[in-house]
Protein backbone atom coordinates (compact mmCIF):
# COMPACT_ATOMS: atom_id res chain seq x y z
CA UNK A 1 0.00 0.00 0.00
CA UNK A 2 1.37 3.41 -0.98
CA UNK A 3 1.90 6.18 1.52
CA UNK A 4 2.26 9.91 1.07
CA UNK A 5 4.15 12.52 3.03
CA UNK A 6 2.85 16.02 2.42
CA UNK A 7 3.17 19.65 3.44
CA UNK A 8 0.28 22.08 3.62
CA UNK A 9 0.61 25.83 3.77
CA UNK A 10 -1.98 27.22 6.17
CA UNK A 11 -3.79 30.55 5.89
CA UNK A 12 -1.47 32.05 8.53
CA UNK A 13 1.61 31.10 6.47
CA UNK A 14 2.63 28.21 8.72
CA UNK A 15 3.35 24.72 7.44
CA UNK A 16 1.72 21.46 8.45
CA UNK A 17 3.48 18.16 7.71
CA UNK A 18 1.50 14.93 7.57
CA UNK A 19 1.32 11.46 6.09
CA UNK A 20 -1.53 9.36 4.76
CA UNK A 21 -2.45 6.43 2.52
CA UNK A 22 -5.07 8.47 0.62
CA UNK A 23 -3.85 11.98 -0.20
CA UNK A 24 -7.06 13.25 -1.85
CA UNK A 25 -9.24 12.09 1.03
CA UNK A 26 -6.87 13.57 3.61
CA UNK A 27 -6.74 16.93 1.82
CA UNK A 28 -10.52 16.99 1.73
CA UNK A 29 -10.61 16.32 5.48
CA UNK A 30 -8.24 19.21 6.15
CA UNK A 31 -10.31 21.54 3.95
CA UNK A 32 -13.53 20.54 5.72
CA UNK A 33 -12.02 21.13 9.16
CA UNK A 34 -12.12 17.46 10.16
CA UNK A 35 -8.40 16.90 9.63
CA UNK A 36 -5.74 17.66 12.21
CA UNK A 37 -6.53 20.05 15.06
CA UNK A 38 -3.63 22.26 13.92
CA UNK A 39 -5.14 22.94 10.50
CA UNK A 40 -8.71 23.27 11.73
CA UNK A 41 -8.27 26.90 12.79
CA UNK A 42 -5.84 27.75 9.97
CA UNK A 43 -8.02 27.14 6.93
CA UNK A 44 -7.95 27.35 4.06
CA UNK A 45 -4.94 25.14 3.54
CA UNK A 46 -3.05 24.53 0.32
CA UNK A 47 -1.00 21.48 -0.68
CA UNK A 48 2.50 22.76 -1.50
CA UNK A 49 4.55 19.54 -1.59
CA UNK A 50 4.22 15.76 -1.41
CA UNK A 51 6.18 12.56 -1.99
CA UNK A 52 4.87 9.05 -2.63
CA UNK A 53 6.38 6.00 -0.90
CA UNK A 54 5.79 2.29 -1.44
CA UNK A 55 4.70 1.88 2.20
CA UNK A 56 3.00 4.11 4.76
CA UNK A 57 5.70 3.50 7.36
CA UNK A 58 8.28 5.11 5.05
CA UNK A 59 5.99 8.11 4.54
CA UNK A 60 5.50 8.40 8.30
CA UNK A 61 9.26 8.27 8.90
CA UNK A 62 9.74 11.08 6.37
CA UNK A 63 6.97 13.09 8.07
CA UNK A 64 8.77 12.83 11.41
CA UNK A 65 12.06 13.86 9.80
CA UNK A 66 10.57 16.96 8.17
CA UNK A 67 8.70 17.93 11.35
CA UNK A 68 12.10 18.46 12.99
CA UNK A 69 13.23 20.87 10.28
CA UNK A 70 13.09 24.64 10.50
CA UNK A 71 10.97 26.82 8.22
CA UNK A 72 13.85 27.68 5.86
CA UNK A 73 14.68 24.04 5.28
CA UNK A 74 11.02 23.15 4.67
CA UNK A 75 10.77 26.05 2.20
CA UNK A 76 13.85 24.78 0.33
CA UNK A 77 12.24 21.33 0.05
CA UNK A 78 8.97 22.82 -1.20
CA UNK A 79 10.81 24.93 -3.78
CA UNK A 80 12.87 21.97 -5.01
CA UNK A 81 16.19 23.30 -3.74
CA UNK A 82 17.44 19.92 -2.52
CA UNK A 83 21.07 20.99 -2.88
CA UNK A 84 20.53 23.54 -0.06
CA UNK A 85 19.10 21.09 2.48
CA UNK A 86 22.47 20.01 3.98
CA UNK A 87 23.63 23.62 4.21
CA UNK A 88 20.46 24.66 6.00
CA UNK A 89 20.91 21.84 8.49
CA UNK A 90 24.46 22.96 9.28
CA UNK A 91 23.45 26.61 9.59
CA UNK A 92 20.70 25.70 11.99
CA UNK A 93 23.13 23.75 14.18
CA UNK A 94 25.70 26.56 14.06
CA UNK A 95 23.21 29.09 15.43
CA UNK A 96 23.01 27.15 18.67
CA UNK A 97 26.62 26.00 19.00
CA UNK A 98 28.02 29.46 19.72
CA UNK A 99 30.21 29.50 16.61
Amino acid sequence: MNGYCYILECSDGSYYVGSTVDLERRLSQHELGIGAAYTRSRRPVRLVWYECYPRIDAAYAREKQIQNWGRDKRRALIEGRADELPLLARNYADRFSGE
